[in-house]
């Protein structure tokens, strides 16, 4: 079994998967990428990487001060969500511990705006997330993504890029199965080698 080397290159080069724009939880699950010659680089591999991640996203402010404690708990959340993801692409159970992550993000924090009061504009709504509470906020939010984009109509559409080893997500958009141009052109390139070498 061959080892992938991981690296802390920030940016593969590649373009965000078909339906990562409109679904973080699509982003948060294609943030390590397996590339060619056994190599990954994972956008969250790192306590700065994981900030910078978040902050891209609106999910935290850009100087928080993550933690190796928080960026691990940004990990495991994308472990299950990628879990979640590949049984529904597989047609299969979702695994229960991948569920049980997903719900125990989802009620760490309140999800309805609280009543404030301002002495000079009066009350307000406001969700309270202190600075200790981002990181739970920012696992809630992609928790919650993740449980709309498995719950929608959108659901059919996810699948895994064809072009191995890319290991990313999409939503596909009519035939095309592959996560971006490169992916593309490596498998019709993998599939042209393979009938040359077939013929001869």
């Amino acid at each position: 079994m061959r080892v992938m080397e991981e690296t802390a290159t920030p940016d593969p080069g590649l373009p965000p998967a078909p339906g990562a724009e409109q679904y973080p939880s699509l982003a948060l699950a294609n943030s390590a990428v397996a590339l060619p010659g056994g190599h990954c680089v994972d956008r969250l591999g790192t306590p700065a990487g994981a900030n910078e991640w978040l902050t891209e996203r609106g999910l935290a402010p850009v100087e928080i001060g993550m933690r190796e404690m928080c960026a691990k708990q940004l990990h495991l959340l994308r472990e299950q969500v990628r879990a979640l993801f590949a049984a529904r692409v597989a047609g299969l159970p979702a695994p229960p511990a991948a569920l049980s992550a997903v719900n125990d993000a989802l009620v760490k924090v309140p999800t309805a705006p609280l009543l404030r009061w301002d002495d000079t504009t009066g009350p307000y709504r406001a969700a309270p997330h202190p600075t200790s509470q981002i990181v739970d906020h920012a696992l809630a939010t992609l928790a919650a993504d993740a449980a709309d984009l498995l719950t929608s109509s959108d659901a059919e559409r996810l699948t895994a890029c064809g072009s191995p080893p890319c290991n990313r997500y999409l939503l596909r958009h009519g035939r095309r199965h592959w996560c971006s141009t490169r992916c593309g052109d490596r498998a019709r390139a993998a599939r042209a080698y393979a009938r040359r070498g077939g013929a001869t």
